[in-house]
Protein backbone atom coordinates (compact mmCIF):
# COMPACT_ATOMS: atom_id res chain seq x y z
CA UNK A 1 0.00 0.00 0.00
CA UNK A 2 1.23 3.72 -0.69
CA UNK A 3 1.42 6.22 2.30
CA UNK A 4 -0.83 8.93 1.94
CA UNK A 5 -4.39 9.24 3.39
CA UNK A 6 -5.24 6.24 2.26
CA UNK A 7 -5.30 2.47 3.86
CA UNK A 8 -2.13 1.69 1.85
CA UNK A 9 -0.05 4.70 2.90
CA UNK A 10 -1.61 6.88 6.03
CA UNK A 11 -0.60 5.54 9.51
CA UNK A 12 -3.59 4.50 11.37
CA UNK A 13 -2.80 7.27 14.16
CA UNK A 14 -2.75 11.48 13.67
CA UNK A 15 0.45 11.97 13.13
CA UNK A 16 2.32 9.08 13.43
CA UNK A 17 5.01 7.75 10.93
CA UNK A 18 7.53 5.16 10.61
CA UNK A 19 10.26 7.11 10.49
CA UNK A 20 10.78 10.31 11.85
CA UNK A 21 12.37 11.74 8.56
CA UNK A 22 11.19 9.47 5.19
CA UNK A 23 14.05 9.37 2.53
CA UNK A 24 12.98 11.16 -1.09
CA UNK A 25 10.52 9.66 -2.95
CA UNK A 26 11.94 6.71 -5.03
CA UNK A 27 9.24 3.89 -6.11
CA UNK A 28 11.46 3.04 -9.39
CA UNK A 29 12.12 -0.70 -7.79
CA UNK A 30 8.56 -1.17 -7.52
CA UNK A 31 6.83 -3.34 -9.89
CA UNK A 32 3.81 -0.80 -11.90
CA UNK A 33 0.90 -2.57 -13.04
CA UNK A 34 0.28 -2.88 -16.92
CA UNK A 35 3.84 -0.50 -17.30
CA UNK A 36 7.11 -2.85 -15.69
CA UNK A 37 8.17 -5.26 -17.72
CA UNK A 38 7.29 -8.40 -15.86
CA UNK A 39 4.47 -6.53 -14.80
CA UNK A 40 1.92 -10.22 -15.13
CA UNK A 41 3.88 -11.50 -11.90
CA UNK A 42 1.37 -8.85 -9.91
CA UNK A 43 -1.53 -11.27 -11.21
CA UNK A 44 -0.12 -14.72 -10.31
CA UNK A 45 -0.84 -16.61 -7.30
CA UNK A 46 2.67 -16.43 -5.42
CA UNK A 47 4.77 -19.61 -4.62
CA UNK A 48 4.92 -20.71 -0.81
CA UNK A 49 8.29 -19.95 0.70
CA UNK A 50 9.79 -23.04 1.46
CA UNK A 51 12.91 -21.97 2.86
CA UNK A 52 13.33 -19.90 5.66
CA UNK A 53 16.92 -17.99 7.14
CA UNK A 54 19.46 -15.55 6.20
CA UNK A 55 18.47 -15.45 2.11
CA UNK A 56 14.62 -14.54 3.30
CA UNK A 57 15.69 -12.28 5.75
CA UNK A 58 17.66 -9.79 3.35
CA UNK A 59 14.56 -9.91 0.77
CA UNK A 60 12.71 -8.38 3.56
CA UNK A 61 15.67 -6.27 4.44
CA UNK A 62 15.07 -5.51 0.85
CA UNK A 63 11.66 -5.09 0.59
CA UNK A 64 12.02 -2.50 3.41
CA UNK A 65 14.09 -0.75 1.77
CA UNK A 66 12.00 -0.05 -1.40
CA UNK A 67 9.19 0.22 1.13
CA UNK A 68 10.45 3.25 2.93
CA UNK A 69 11.79 5.19 -0.42
CA UNK A 70 8.44 4.67 -1.65
CA UNK A 71 6.81 6.33 1.20
CA UNK A 72 4.45 2.48 1.62
CA UNK A 73 2.91 0.92 4.68
CA UNK A 74 2.89 -2.13 3.34
CA UNK A 75 4.51 -4.35 0.05
CA UNK A 76 4.56 -7.85 -1.43
CA UNK A 77 7.01 -9.85 -2.78
CA UNK A 78 5.53 -9.36 -6.03
CA UNK A 79 5.23 -5.56 -5.96
CA UNK A 80 9.22 -6.08 -6.67
CA UNK A 81 9.11 -9.09 -9.09
CA UNK A 82 9.59 -12.22 -7.09
CA UNK A 83 6.47 -14.38 -7.18
CA UNK A 84 6.27 -15.67 -3.40
CA UNK A 85 3.96 -15.75 -0.20
CA UNK A 86 5.76 -12.50 1.64
CA UNK A 87 5.23 -9.47 2.48
CA UNK A 88 5.54 -6.80 4.88
CA UNK A 89 4.06 -3.74 6.85
CA UNK A 90 4.05 -0.91 8.96
CA UNK A 91 0.64 -0.05 10.60
CA UNK A 92 2.63 2.13 12.79
CA UNK A 93 4.31 -0.20 15.61
CA UNK A 94 7.06 -1.35 13.17
CA UNK A 95 7.90 -3.31 10.33
CA UNK A 96 6.38 -6.41 10.40
CA UNK A 97 7.33 -9.45 7.50
CA UNK A 98 4.44 -12.15 6.79
CA UNK A 99 5.59 -15.35 5.36
CA UNK A 100 3.03 -17.70 3.76
CA UNK A 101 0.03 -15.59 5.33
CA UNK A 102 -3.08 -16.99 5.51
CA UNK A 103 -6.33 -15.01 6.74
CA UNK A 104 -8.23 -17.88 9.34
CA UNK A 105 -11.19 -16.07 10.38
CA UNK A 106 -12.89 -12.24 9.18
CA UNK A 107 -15.52 -10.53 11.30
CA UNK A 108 -16.72 -7.38 11.95
CA UNK A 109 -18.66 -5.56 9.54
CA UNK A 110 -17.05 -4.89 6.31
CA UNK A 111 -15.70 -1.08 6.22
CA UNK A 112 -15.09 0.89 3.72
CA UNK A 113 -11.85 2.99 3.19
CA UNK A 114 -9.85 4.14 0.64
CA UNK A 115 -6.98 2.48 -0.74
CA UNK A 116 -4.00 3.03 -2.98
CA UNK A 117 -1.29 0.80 -4.23
CA UNK A 118 2.25 1.27 -4.76
CA UNK A 119 2.14 -0.87 -8.21
CA UNK A 120 -1.07 1.98 -9.46
CA UNK A 121 0.61 4.99 -8.23
CA UNK A 122 -1.88 7.94 -7.96
CA UNK A 123 -5.35 5.64 -7.97
CA UNK A 124 -7.61 5.43 -5.40
CA UNK A 125 -10.66 3.75 -4.35
CA UNK A 126 -12.99 2.72 -1.96
CA UNK A 127 -12.80 -0.74 -0.71
CA UNK A 128 -14.99 -2.71 1.72
CA UNK A 129 -12.45 -4.90 4.09
CA UNK A 130 -14.21 -6.55 7.52
CA UNK A 131 -12.34 -4.69 10.33
CA UNK A 132 -11.03 -7.55 12.48
CA UNK A 133 -8.67 -10.34 11.06
CA UNK A 134 -7.19 -13.93 12.46
CA UNK A 135 -4.19 -14.75 10.57
CA UNK A 136 -1.54 -17.35 10.64
CA UNK A 137 1.60 -16.45 9.32
CA UNK A 138 5.44 -17.76 9.93
CA UNK A 139 8.66 -15.03 10.44
CA UNK A 140 11.97 -15.52 8.59
CA UNK A 141 12.89 -18.53 10.93
CA UNK A 142 10.13 -20.48 10.30
CA UNK A 143 8.36 -19.73 14.01
CA UNK A 144 4.68 -20.09 13.03
CA UNK A 145 2.41 -17.60 14.61
CA UNK A 146 -1.57 -17.00 14.65
CA UNK A 147 -2.78 -13.56 15.71
CA UNK A 148 -5.44 -11.05 15.57
CA UNK A 149 -5.44 -7.50 13.72
CA UNK A 150 -7.98 -4.90 13.74
CA UNK A 151 -8.37 -1.48 12.22
CA UNK A 152 -5.93 -0.43 9.75
CA UNK A 153 -3.75 -3.17 10.44
CA UNK A 154 -5.99 -5.79 9.22
CA UNK A 155 -6.95 -3.88 5.90
CA UNK A 156 -3.20 -3.52 4.98
CA UNK A 157 -2.54 -7.28 5.75
CA UNK A 158 -5.59 -7.89 3.79
CA UNK A 159 -4.61 -5.61 1.11
CA UNK A 160 -0.85 -7.25 0.77
CA UNK A 161 -2.29 -10.86 1.04
CA UNK A 162 -4.50 -10.02 -2.03
CA UNK A 163 -1.63 -9.04 -4.19
CA UNK A 164 -0.33 -12.81 -3.04
CA UNK A 165 -3.03 -14.09 -4.70
CA UNK A 166 -2.73 -11.89 -7.90
CA UNK A 167 -5.06 -9.47 -6.61
CA UNK A 168 -5.48 -5.99 -6.88
CA UNK A 169 -7.46 -3.16 -4.95
CA UNK A 170 -8.97 -2.18 -8.62
CA UNK A 171 -10.01 -5.58 -8.65
CA UNK A 172 -12.49 -5.23 -5.10
CA UNK A 173 -12.70 -1.17 -5.17
CA UNK A 174 -15.94 0.72 -5.84
CA UNK A 175 -15.96 1.31 -9.50
CA UNK A 176 -17.58 4.62 -9.02
CA UNK A 177 -15.17 5.52 -6.16
CA UNK A 178 -11.99 5.20 -8.51
CA UNK A 179 -10.09 8.15 -9.07
CA UNK A 180 -6.63 9.32 -10.16
CA UNK A 181 -5.05 11.97 -7.35
CA UNK A 182 -4.15 15.14 -8.72
CA UNK A 183 -0.47 16.04 -9.42
CA UNK A 184 -0.80 18.64 -6.28
CA UNK A 185 -1.96 15.38 -4.36
CA UNK A 186 0.67 13.40 -5.23
CA UNK A 187 3.30 16.10 -4.73
CA UNK A 188 2.06 16.68 -1.45
CA UNK A 189 1.66 13.04 -0.72
CA UNK A 190 5.62 12.69 -1.32
CA UNK A 191 6.46 16.07 0.58
CA UNK A 192 9.59 15.91 2.70
CA UNK A 193 7.84 15.10 6.66
CA UNK A 194 8.83 18.48 8.72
Amino acid sequence: MSSSATAENTPPREGARRTPQLPPFDDSRVVKYKETEGWEVLRRVADPVVEFGEPLKALVAEMIDVMVHAHGCGLAAPQIGRSIRLCIYDAGDGVQALVNPKILKARGGDVPMEEGCLSIPGLRGNVMRPNVITVRAWDTEGRDRIFKATEFEARVIQHEIDHLDGVLFIDKADPKSLHMLSQQEIDEEHAPVE
